[in-house]
């Protein structure tokens, strides 16, 4: 299915705001064939929330998924290279 690693978080510290932050992203296939793209965030330490998005390939699911990281780079939230790396061949 993947060739690429697929779970990939973020987070957003800055204790001036009392801000403490996660963005989680992960590509799984589902029951159908088809693959999901799940996004969770919220405040550390909390469930937070949860949303999905249904794609007919892994090529849009990545796509969006790039979208989505650097949307939150750009906000400031840094990439944690233990829960997910990208591989050499993809950028964000």
């Amino acid at each position: 299915m993947t060739k690429h690693h697929t779970n990939f978080y973020f987070r957003r510290i800055d204790p001036s705001r009392n801000m403490a932050r996660y963005y989680a992203l992960s590509i799984q296939p589902t029951l159908f064939g088809d693959v999901s793209l799940i996004r969770a965030w919220g405040r550390m330490g909390t469930l937070g929330k949860e949303m999905s998005h249904h794609f007919a390939s892994e090529a849009e699911a990545m796509a969006l998924l790039r979208k989505i990281a650097r949307q939150k780079t750009a906000k400031g939230y840094v990439a944690m290279p233990s829960w997910g790396i990208l591989s050499e061949d993809t950028t964000v």
